[in-house]
């Protein structure tokens, strides 16, 4: 008798990796002006080169791009890419929250209305401007290393760039877009990538860009990282806690009614006495301490005891514990304007960041129900809006130094005199503070004409600024016009 159902051979059993697409069409009316769009969700496949195979299969990265059907003038139309930070995170947050046809719907001020949420027609897409896709690196949203490659390959500062690039090249490539005028705007770790992009890009592929968008910035991670030996933090941090406190009614009379004033004069006391302090450590003589500790106390809302206790140098995950601790309540370190409680009241660290609670189910519902009802696409795959990628990324290239991407987009400028960039800032940011972008911006070393191509825009608002009203419309604007101006 014939065996009705043979053995298989590996070889027989193993399924082709392949590239998933979901093609829908939709429109959408902004300012009296209707828009049909193409989106697309799906997986791009990226390869090497391999000596015995030819092409050997690496990763599946999953995106959602919106082309613009019939673009109103025949010349070719800008495309921007988009991604967020963590490392870890998807794209999800500027998505549905900034750029895509669709956004979130919170609360004027960001913070989130009751389950179940909506998702709504945005007014403020960059689409109108600008064709969109929307990138999750490998590990974040269904993208994923195929099987028998290891995902932590791609986990790396060096390795997450180059494979985020190979996308854009075939993306480019698949959808003639290389005569385009071409973006990227990153957030938060979104931006380092985008600084590290803006450089390889143009070396690897040729490929130049007109315009890079920095949104909540950390380039250069000197600025951010409180360890012993590394005051740098406790000076560029000290604005933003004085933002803080301004917001949460803890300033002096005539620090509080003059917001713009009083940052002006924190930022020329972090520059000159408090860093002068901190410089000269314990040669610092016990009265001048005292002086200096004040002078933070009134510019924090923190008591000059306190501040003394500290050695004058306050970490961030103090601050968020300390400012409100009378009261019972933590606030936000994505976005300080945020309250929490913990448990331990009187611990040193807070349990959680009452920010991102308030944001990760709203966005995490909506994208999830956005892909399959709107756009088609199926995939039981878990989608990681946030996987905590942060303690395991790799920085072999930086051994014995800080990540700085900043030297890669001077670089990029030195090399593309007309790349223009465009820098998002959060006065109630205290993942990645203002004062600290600047001071990475006043150190990039270029001449004052290249200098010209870069500008910084200020919002009253915290790391993810278009969550609050006012905010998103005017970085809508903002958005818009450099896209006009710079191709």
């Amino acid at each position: 008798m014939d065996n009705l159902n043979p053995v298989k051979t590996p070889e027989e059993i193993k399924q082709p990796i392949t590239e998933s697409i979901s093609e829908t069409q939709h429109m959408m009316v902004v300012n009296g002006i209707t828009y049909n769009y193409t989106a697309t969700a799906g997986t791009i496949l990226l390869k090497e080169e391999d000596f015995e195979t030819g092409e050997k299969p690496k990763a599946t990265i999953f995106y959602i791009a919106y082309v613009l059907n019939n673009p109103l003038n025949s010349s070719p139309r800008p495309v921007t890419f988009s991604f967020n930070g963590g490392p870890g995170s998807s794209s999800v947050w500027m998505h549905l929250g900034l750029l895509g046809p669709k956004r979130v719907l919170m609360g004027d001020e960001g913070m989130a209305l009751p389950p179940p949420y909506k998702l709504i027609d945005n007014d403020c897409t960059l689409l109108t401007h600008s064709d969109l896709v929307f990138i999750d690196p490998v590990s974040t949203g269904y993208s994923r290393a195929v099987p028998k490659e290891k995902p932590d390959q791609f986990h790396g500062v060096k390795t997450d760039i180059q494979s985020v690039a190979e996308f854009i090249r075939l993306w480019v490539t698949r959808n003639k877009k290389w005569a385009s005028p071409k973006y990227l705007i990153g957030e938060s770790y979104g931006t380092t990538r985008a600084a590290g992009l803006s450089e390889y890009l143009q070396s690897r592929f040729g490929m130049y860009l007109n315009g890079v968008m920095l949104v909540s910035s950390i380039l250069n991670f000197i600025t951010a990282e409180f360890s012993p030996g590394n005051d740098l933090p406790y000076v560029l941090f000290l604005p933003t806690y004085t933002a803080t406190a301004w917001y949460h009614q803890k300033l002096k009379t005539s620090y509080q009614n003059d917001f713009p004033g009083t940052i002006q004069k924190v930022k020329e006391f972090a520059k000159t006495e408090y860093s002068q302090a901190l410089m000269l450590g314990n040669k610092l003589d016990h009265k001048e301490s005292l002086r200096i500790a004040k002078k933070v106390a009134d510019f924090t809302g923190l008591t000059p005891d306190y501040v003394q206790q500290t050695g004058l140098r306050i970490n961030i995950h103090r601050f968020v514990k300390e400012l409100l601790r009378s009261e019972g309540k933590t606030i936000g370190r994505l976005d300080s304007r945020f309250t929490g409680f913990d448990r331990d009241a009187a611990g040193e660290f807070h349990e959680s960041d009452p920010s991102y609670k308030a944001i990760l189910g709203p966005y995490s519902s909506m994208l999830n129900d956005y892909v399959r009802r709107d756009l088609n696409y199926e995939n039981d795959r878990l989608y990681e809006i946030l996987s905590n990628l942060y303690t395991s990324w790799k920085y072999d290239e930086y051994q014995n130094q800080y990540v700085n991407t900043a030297e890669q987009l001077r670089i990029a400028l030195q090399s593309n005199p007309n790349l223009k960039v465009m820098i998002f800032n959060g006065y109630f940011d205290l993942a990645t503070p203002f004062f600290a972008t600047e001071y990475t911006f006043d150190h990039l070393e270029l001449p004052e004409s290249v200098l010209a191509n870069i500008e910084m825009k200020y919002f009253h608002s915290g790391h993810m600024m278009y969550i609050q009203k006012t905010s998103l419309l005017q970085m809508s604007k903002d958005l818009r016009s450099f896209i006009e101006k710079s191709h």
